[in-house]
């Protein structure tokens, strides 16, 4: 079966005016990925690392300097047409929408440009409706819809002709945790019943953990990494947090095996341990905790994304 995304020494140029003089700015370089149908994989870097010009390349909308792109088996640019009908575009900060009318006649307006047949749009308009809960806002103008109901919406305009691939940038930006949640568990069972690949760019940890089973990083254009995300946090040491909260006030635990104090709250109520996934477990470090002090309540957060890009731009250079 062949790649649903196919880069081959792929490499994308700008030329910046400066003063008197043109400038080459080098935004993709030399990347060569395949993304095999019905994977989930996360495309993070910094910004201006070349996440958003790859994904113009896949679609079509920028056409690169060198190298091979083939998504879904098209030549983005050549066959854009044909290609659109494959692949879905989400972006968290566009719309495509059609802002002054009702959600439920963007959607006709869709089907209709993706000549799907009546029959075909009311299936599959029906079930997004129901596992996306929006029923409640489908004949409100989507200028009048929160933030929330807006990405659900988006999503739904994307996968309404059920595309092969879908491509998601920055989908929960804004969102609140109800909300990221909800889209999060759509995407997940989306994936599960129909096998779409999923390729989603993203600043929230969340996104990657709960819809990524592969990780990209790519730095400065080029690819930094390609593998597993906990295989990212061990290349570069990120740490995870246990974040407990106190029945009583306690001194900084500055003591428990393995880990390292980061804060304190509410006169020691709530504190904060990193520790290394790869040294020990959070049961582990809980239970020394435990032996110190009440737990009422703990959470568990992962590596900040950011922070795990930035360690593994800094071993790079």
């Amino acid at each position: 079966m062949e790649p649903i995304i196919q880069m081959t020494g792929l490499g994308r140029d700008f030329h910046v005016r400066e003063r008197l003089r043109r400038r080459k700015v080098v935004a993709v370089d030399d990347l060569t990925v395949g993304v095999e149908p019905g994977e989930a994989v996360g495309y993070i870097g910094a910004n201006g690392a070349g996440k958003s010009t790859t994904i113009k390349m896949l679609t079509g909308i920028l056409v690169p300097t060198r190298g091979e792109v083939r998504t879904c088996g098209l030549h983005p640019v050549r066959e854009r047409r044909r290609l659109a009908r494959q692949v879905g575009v989400v972006f968290g900060q566009r719309s495509q929408l059609w802002w002054d009318l009702p959600v439920q006649e963007s959607f006709r307006i869709l089907a209709a440009v993706h000549a799907l047949t009546g029959e075909a749009e009311r299936a599959r308009t029906g079930e997004l409706v129901e596992q996306l809960e929006m029923a409640d806002f489908l004949t409100t103008p989507v200028r009048q819809l929160s933030l929330g109901q807006r990405m659900r919406a988006e999503v739904a305009a994307a996968l309404l002709h059920s595309p092969r691939l879908v491509i998601l940038d920055e989908p929960t930006i804004g969102l609140d945790v109800l909300s990221k949640q909800r889209l999060r568990e759509f995407l997940v069972a989306e994936r599960r019943l129909h096998g779409t690949t999923l390729l989603l760019t993203t600043h929230d940890m969340g996104d990657v953990e709960r819809l990524c089973d592969r990780v990209l990083v790519i730095d400065r254009g080029r690819l930094a990494y390609d593998g597993d995300l906990p295989g990212l946090s061990r290349t570069v040491g990120a740490e995870r947090v246990l974040v407990v909260d106190l029945s009583e006030p306690v001194p900084d635990l500055l003591d428990v095996p393995g880990t390292r104090h980061l804060a304190s709250e509410g006169h020691g109520l709530r504190q904060r341990l990193a520790f290394d996934a790869e040294a020990t477990t959070a049961a582990r470090v809980l239970a020394d905790v435990s032996r110190r002090a009440e737990v009422r309540d703990l959470a568990v957060e992962e590596p900040d994304i950011e922070d795990v890009v930035r360690r593994i731009y800094a071993a790079r250079r």
